[in-house]
């Protein structure tokens, strides 16, 4: 399986009919709002690099108010269907291409961008949904005719049909490489990976087969979505009682957090949307809470949320700093991410600062702080749920990219943070080399001529209850174990 995004050349997403019988009427193709809709999210995360999870909010709003205008409804089901062929396509890419590319006379590069889409939504539709094969077909096709022209649409449905004469597991058995030939190639067919991934996420696993598959499905799941009460404004249990019982679930590992049902709304919640709580995944808040947690002697006044945009972290922290009478300092790099943090904090009970600033030329005195967290910008590796696209965007290289900005962001948190303070590390990616290894070589004073002194401090006892984090002193939850993002999380102590 090729590990590279799909090499599209440029191409328009309209066309003018071609090649239409003499004597036929023509039949004005059928416009589908809700593949019109999946269609147009999967050319922004295509063309502009977009992120469905920020592209497809809007779109479904603006598809709403076009129904509204023509005295019709977009509703939830369709809101619903549309959301399930665009993550379900984007998870799947790797997996539907390989049964694309058999189906064509073609190498995939040599195939318009925007028919590439319409297949890879006719397959998902016929490969992954339970729509009846014919309409999965002619719904696709209907589309195809809108948004490519009649000639493109006539190779679309030969291509469809060929897809639609077997089963994903009989594609499967045929397109994916034995996995005694090779393993990690047909992992990443059959769990529609890149195989560096595949074979990075491996190592920082561990284990047989039966581990590594799991995980790789997991990434493939619709992860749920949970909700994080912010202590002093409100609880996980008045949260819960607020809404219907069928509707959520109490948070597996997190005080704070409640998991809505499957496709309960968020923006449906009246503590969400009067700030008094927020969505954020269970390791996140895992995270936050054990940073504050962590064992400190003397002055617990300031805290310091290093990287904070766009304020999930910081807003728990805020809330629990604002519960000991400690100020929380939020510093964000970029400037509409720290309008993004004063927007979350709002309203929090307790003093807290937002300033724009680089963490790796900080704005504050060495020792300033009592507690730091610096949660660094990474691959991503461990969010593969949440942002399917970013495998398909993702290099290998990409990993040591990120090396030198990590250990700078480590090391300036270590300066911030006073003899005795405490500093938590914290990654969304399993990746080795940008968990314990970026620990390892600041602790080490990799490049530093007077290297910082710290202490590891174990989290695992800051987690209670939470099974299967590592042999520590870190922390990595993992989806399949945990039902989390692939968080990782290290505690140092500086010591001099």
């Amino acid at each position: 399986m090729n590990d590279q995004p799909r090499s599209r050349p440029q191409g328009t997403s309209q066309g003018k009919s071609q090649g239409r019988p003499k004597g036929k009427p023509y039949r004005r193709p059928q416009r589908d709002p809700v593949r019109i809709l999946a269609f147009e999210a999967l050319r922004a995360v295509d063309e502009r690099d977009a992120y469905a999870n920020l592209v497809l909010p809007s779109l479904l709003r603006n598809a709403e108010a076009e129904a509204a205008k023509k005295g019709g409804e977009f509703d939830r089901r369709d809101a619903a269907l549309a959301t399930e062929l665009v993550y379900g396509t984007l998870r799947r890419q790797g997996t539907y291409d390989a049964v694309i590319a058999a189906c064509v006379d073609r190498p995939l590069r040599e195939v318009d961008p925007p028919v590439l889409d319409v297949l890879a939504l006719g397959a998902h539709q016929l490969l992954g949904t339970r729509i009846p094969p014919h309409a999965a077909v002619s719904a696709t096709v209907e589309l195809a005719r809108c948004v490519l022209g009649d000639g493109r649409a006539r190779f679309v449905n030969a291509v469809l049909r060929k897809i639609a004469a077997q089963d994903l597991d009989a594609w499967v058995a045929q397109v994916a490489p034995p996995y005694d030939d090779d393993p990690e190639a047909h992992l990443a067919v059959v769990h529609s990976h890149p195989r560096w991934i595949v074979s990075a996420l491996w190592d920082a696993l561990g284990g047989g087969r039966a581990g590594i598959e799991d995980l790789l499905e997991a990434d493939n799941e619709r992860p749920e979505v949970t909700l994080v009460a912010r202590p002093g404004r409100s609880t996980a249990e008045e949260v819960a009682a607020s809404l219907p019982l069928e509707a959520t679930e109490p948070g597996r590992w997190s005080p704070y957090a409640v998991r809505l049902a499957e496709g309960g709304d968020p923006g449906a919640v009246d503590a969400v949307r009067e700030g008094r709580a927020g969505v954020q995944d269970e390791g996140s808040q895992l995270v936050a809470a054990a940073v504050a947690a962590a064992p400190l002697d003397g002055r617990d006044a300031r805290w310091l949320d290093g990287c904070a945009g766009p304020g999930g972290k910081a807003a728990l922290l805020a809330a629990l700093a604002a519960q000991r009478g400690a100020l929380l300092v939020a510093s964000e790099k970029q400037p509409h991410r720290a309008r993004l943090v004063e927007r979350t904090l709002a309203g929090n009970p307790g003093p807290y600062q937002v300033i724009v600033a680089d963490g790796t030329r900080p704005a504050w005195a060495e020792g300033s702080f009592d507690r730091v967290l610096v949660d660094v910008p990474c691959t991503g590796l461990g969010a593969l749920r949440r942002r399917p696209e970013a495998r398909w965007r993702r290099k290998a290289e990409d990993v040591a990219g990120f090396a030198t900005l990590q250990r700078g962001l480590l090391t300036e948190a270590l300066r911030a943070v006073r003899v005795g303070g405490v500093v938590g590390y914290a990654t969304c990616s399993p990746h080795p080399a940008e968990t314990r290894a970026v620990v390892e070589d600041v602790l080490r004073g990799r490049g530093e001529a007077e290297p910082l002194t710290a202490e590891w401090i174990d989290a695992r006892p800051l987690m209670p209850g939470v099974h299967a984090v590592g042999d520590g002193p870190d922390v990595q939850l993992w989806p399949h174990l945990h039902g989390t993002d692939a968080m990782y999380l290290a505690l140092l102590r500086r010591t001099g």
